[in-house]
């Protein structure tokens, strides 16, 4: 390196202050004194010209500190996606996620797959925004269906049934779960119908399918079902207007229903959702059927996730009411004839906590302990309830002998 230009001989200049940049993401507006206290340890200068600014910068300034404190990282890339697998080409989108459990994302996603214009769209098939549902004045207010509507929910309820139990017999080893989307989406259109879940809010595909760990919103994927998994199959169909909402959990193979944890977890929820549905009646208390799945959920020592709820349906796909599936909850309302909605609980081995992978929808159990689910849409009824999405004479999968719970573990199992 060249020495400095000497300067003994020259006449001093008044120094001029040095301006410095704020180091905010988009940001123009010159440094403060404020700087980043993780990157004074580094020994890293980083002025912001605001706290608001450094807040707002926060999530993007913070991946300089990982790089700058590894000194492999220098060396090494950080593998952020795995390496495409060589024979299919599928990989891993998320390598560096602490999965729960061992289940694992198996991309590429299929293409979106597409409804024919001949077939009515909900308002958010094109990007997204279901706005019907975003209103802000009367979004309490619980619809009660005239008797022309209830029938269009009876017909759309049945049609999702029709589509479950197909969906249901192609659940065994060796069929992807992208497989199965495929299935639901055909079946769907066949019936002049749109599948709900397809760009709601984003949501890629026309179903849900959630296995094992697993707790709601599994996107489908090139993932192979594998004898001894659980899987559940959520599905909404949009016809004359109207959604109907259903799922039910399956064991996938003989190892699955040799599996006592497995069936403890998949019939605790099936049973639970069956003793709420006797609570439904004109007069009911939206915050009651989550007393009753609590206090039955233990009695086979499991939890109850706490984070989702079932809701009302009709012309929305989600609206009032909220019917939470834990005990002593703060739900407001109370049933009348003519109200539809949904009760879903979602049933766990270990602990009710979620967490969401970096898809923004697939939620697991923190633990990686196998979760159960089912879903009813239902009809409250001058005597009682309708169950709109009632299994049918030959659908496939049923109730299986409950295990013995005596000395049962919350232990969790491998995908």
């Amino acid at each position: 390196m060249d020495a400095a230009p000497a300067t003994a001989n020259l006449p001093e200049e008044p120094s001029k202050p040095i301006v410095k940049k704020c180091v905010g993401v988009d940001c123009e507006n010159e440094a403060g004194s404020l700087q980043c206290p993780n990157c004074l340890k580094l020994g890293k200068e980083s002025f912001f010209c605001s706290q608001d600014c450094f807040k707002r910068s926060w999530p993007k300034h913070k991946i300089a500190h990982k790089t700058d404190g590894n000194p492999f990282r220098n060396i090494f890339a950080p593998k952020v996606v795995s390496e495409p697998d060589a024979v299919h080409g599928h990989y891993n989108p998320f390598s560096t996620f602490p999965f729960t459990g061992s289940l694992r994302p198996v991309y590429p996603l299929s293409p979106k797959r597409t409804v024919p214009d001949s077939i009515p769209h909900p308002d958010y098939a094109q990007d997204g925004i279901p706005r019907s549902e975003r209103k802000f004045v009367g979004r309490h207010n619980i619809t009660i269906l005239n008797l022309e509507q209830q029938d269009k929910m009876r017909k759309v309820c049945r049609l999702a049934r029709e589509v479950l139990d197909i969906a249901a017999r192609e659940a065994k080893p060796g069929v992807t779960t992208d497989f199965i989307d495929e299935v639901v989406h055909k079946a769907c259109v066949e019936r002049n119908s749109y599948p709900s879940p397809l760009n709601y809010v984003n949501f890629p595909k026309s179903v849900c399918t959630s296995v094992n760990e697993v707790i709601c919103h599994g996107i489908p994927d090139q993932r192979v079902l594998q004898d001894g998994d659980i899987i559940n199959i959520d599905v909404t169909l949009y016809h004359d207007g109207f959604h109907g909402d259903l799922n039910e959990t399956y064991y996938v193979g003989d190892k699955a229903l040799a599996d006592p944890e497995s069936i403890r977890v998949v019939e605790a929820s099936r049973q639970c959702l069956e003793q709420s549905i006797k609570l439904v009646k004109p007069g009911m208390t939206f915050r009651e059927p989550g007393n009753a799945i609590e206090k039955h959920a233990k009695t086979q020592n499991c939890s109850v996730v706490k984070t989702y709820c079932g809701h009302g349906i009709n012309q929305l796909f989600h609206c009032a009411p909220n019917v939470p599936h834990y005990a002593k909850n703060k739900a407001i309302g109370t049933a009348k004839p003519g109200m539809c909605f949904t009760i879903e609980p979602m049933i766990c081995l270990g602990t009710y906590k979620d967490k969401t992978w970096p898809d923004d929808w697939t939620s697991v159990t923190q633990d990686g302990s196998r979760t159960a689910q089912f879903e009813h849409t239902l009809l409250v009824t001058d005597e009682g309830v309708e169950v709109l999405t009632a299994r049918l004479p030959d659908s496939p999968g049923g109730p299986v002998a409950m295990p013995n719970t005596n000395g049962a573990t919350n232990g969790a199992k491998s995908a």
